[in-house]
């Protein structure tokens, strides 16, 4: 593709990304806080903080971040101070998303193959400290970033979009930052997933083989055997889309670093590496807006709830008249 067909791309699929995501997470948020799905509390409150994180990655990272850039080149949401503080503000929220993901993932293990942690540990307030002390080191950990920006350009004396200052790539304290960063996210989460599911995988087929072996049921099913799997396969659900779509992050992290470069900054589609870091953060958009359809798929009862919230609109119609 040349790059106005390469740019069009992008132009096309980012408004599908926040026309989907930002009422997607926005439903997710409405049915998971009514508690109604048959989920746990604890499990609950990771899934709407999860929600809560994804949903401002899209009106951070989609809608002022992306689509501002290219719809809105010479409006306020392209000056450079919008564009530090949504960038800031889209990291913070993307790295959020990631560890509430890791935090998840771990509470599921605990749940499933550590029984003498589980009472202590499965809890409301432990979820709600977790969730907690995630958002704030975020923005801890992001917030210094705003200084390292600056305009992309001037026209007319005033700067417009942003740019990552010359000094973070010669400095050696912002390069052990970018290495923390990349390694934090989303290496680090990305191990860390692959890792707490392949445990969690050994526990329950070894658990399952026991049972059946207990109680002879061999060639029958057990009812403990299929609950435990049902309330796994939501936890697998959100950690595969996870691993797949941040697959290519990895990969992009470690060939940059290999060939000796930086990351991109600007906007020019003709360029290889821009095209490549664009389609990195078009699939992290998308890791932010498919949880809905994971959870329709996977839970009955959430699939209940959304066609109630679905049908709302034609149902007071009738009503009315």
């Amino acid at each position: 593709m040349h790059g106005p067909v390469k740019g069009l791309f992008y132009a096309i699929c980012y408004p599908i990304i926040a026309a989907v995501g930002f009422p997607a997470n926005l439903v997710s948020i409405i049915i998971l806080s009514r508690g109604r799905c048959g989920l746990s509390k604890c499990v609950t409150y990771y899934l709407v903080a999860i929600a809560v994180s994804d949903f401002f990655v899209i009106i951070t990272g989609c809608i002022l971040n992306r689509i501002s850039r290219i719809y809105f080149i010479y409006s306020v949401l392209s000056t450079t101070s919008v564009c530090k503080l949504s960038t800031i503000l889209a990291r913070c929220s993307r790295e959020g998303s990631v560890w509430l993901t890791v935090a998840f993932t771990f509470d599921r293990f605990v749940s499933i193959c550590c029984q003498s942690l589980k009472i202590g540990y499965c809890t409301v307030k432990i979820a709600s400290l977790l969730i907690g002390m995630t958002c704030i080191l975020s923005c801890v950990k992001n917030f210094p970033l705003y200084n390292i920006l600056k305009p992309l350009y001037i026209l007319n004396g005033l700067p417009w979009l942003c740019d990552i200052k010359s000094i973070f790539f010669t400095l050696p304290a912002w390069q052990a930052y970018d290495w923390m960063e990349h390694i934090l996210t989303p290496i680090l989460p990305f191990l860390l997933i692959l890792l707490l599911n392949a445990l969690t995988v050994r526990h329950i087929l070894a658990a399952s083989k026991a049972r059946k072996k207990l109680r002879n049921v061999e060639s029958g099913r057990d009812p403990e055997v299929e609950s435990r799997r049902r309330s796994i396969i939501l936890l697998f659900a959100i950690s595969v889309s996870f691993l797949l779509l941040w697959a290519t992050e990895v990969g992009h992290f470690f060939l940059v670093r290999f060939k000796g470069d930086t990351d991109f900054n600007g906007l020019d589609f003709q360029n290889v590496d821009y095209i490549l870091q664009e389609t990195n953060n078009m699939f992290q958009l998308l890791s932010s807006c498919n949880n809905v359809f994971i959870y329709a798929v996977s839970q009955s009862r959430f699939r209940r709830e959304l066609q109630k919230i679905l049908m709302c609109p034609f149902t007071i119609l009738t009503v009315k008249l």
